[in-house]
Parts: C-alpha cells; structure tokens; sequence
C-alpha cells in the first residue's frame, strides 16, 4: 500500500474530526512549545486523538493532544498531554469563545503542518455528527470513489 498523499510540510492529519464533525470556519494558528516537544513533532510522533481547544481566561489551549517525549532530550522531564497555548490574536478566541458558548460547537484541531519553519496547527469549528450523518457521509464517499474509477 502506498501512503496516504499529504501536502509538503504537513505534519500530521485529524482524520476522525472530519468523520466525528461537520467542520465550518477553519483558522490557522501557531502553538507554544518546548524545544524536545518540537523535535519530536518533526519526527511526526504527533497523535490528536479525542484533541479539542478550550478557552480560560482570555486564552485558547489545545488539551489532550499526544506528542511523544523525544529521546534525546536530556534529564527534563517531559508530559506528553500537557495543555499547550495556541497563539492567536484576541478577537479571534473571543470570537470563536462565543461560537462554543452559544451555539454549542466544539473547536477541534484538523491538521499539523511546518509553515516557514514555524509549527502551525489548523482549527476548526465542529458540529457533532448523528449516527445518520455519518452513514451518509460514508455512503457518498463511497459513491464518489466509485464514480472515480469508472464503474
């Protein structure tokens, strides 16, 4: 099996966050980090499994998400969950903040990617799917990759 196609620089993708939410409203923003945790993220030890973003206090933090402690890193310890900081600019969490307030949308983080040199993490609005959705979701894609290959 060959590997999945992914655009240059791209770190790791959240696959289960298009399955799990409709996604609306995507925004780019970068992540406070520690030099082993980048280390490690270029060597794609990254797992976004049941990830979201979370607002306090006027910041925006990206909790649960997996980055593996680098080996070489020294006599630091290392919390691979830790809550990391996004950095984004104020209106952007206020205005993101209210949608999760009010709407009861989620904001969940989609992809992982290198941007000059800078790690940068894309977030987006997400609506909880119902089981129907899903099926159906499926079942296009389905009938998509079929109509691709001419059957």
């Amino acid at each position: 099996m060959s590997k999945a196609k992914t655009a240059p620089g791209t770190v790791a993708v959240n696959k289960k966050a298009r399955h799990l939410y409709e996604l609306s409203e995507f925004l780019e923003a970068g992540i406070s980090l520690t030099g082993p945790e980048l280390k490690s993220i270029r060597l794609g030890r990254v797992n976004f499994q049941d990830s979201y973003v979370e607002f306090r206090k006027g910041e925006a933090w990206l909790v649960s998400m997996h980055i593996a402690p680098y080996d070489n890193a020294g006599y630091v310890e290392q919390n691979p969950d830790r809550d990391r900081r996004l950095l984004m600019h104020a209106r952007e969490i206020n205005k993101y903040a209210a949608a999760v307030a009010q709407k009861g949308l989620t904001v969940v983080p989609v992809k992982m990617y290198f941007h000059h040199g800078k790690v940068k993490v894309e977030i987006a609005l997400g609506r909880g799917k119902k089981l129907f959705d899903k099926r159906e979701s499926l079942k296009q894609r389905a009938l998509q990759r079929d109509a691709e290959r001419g059957e």
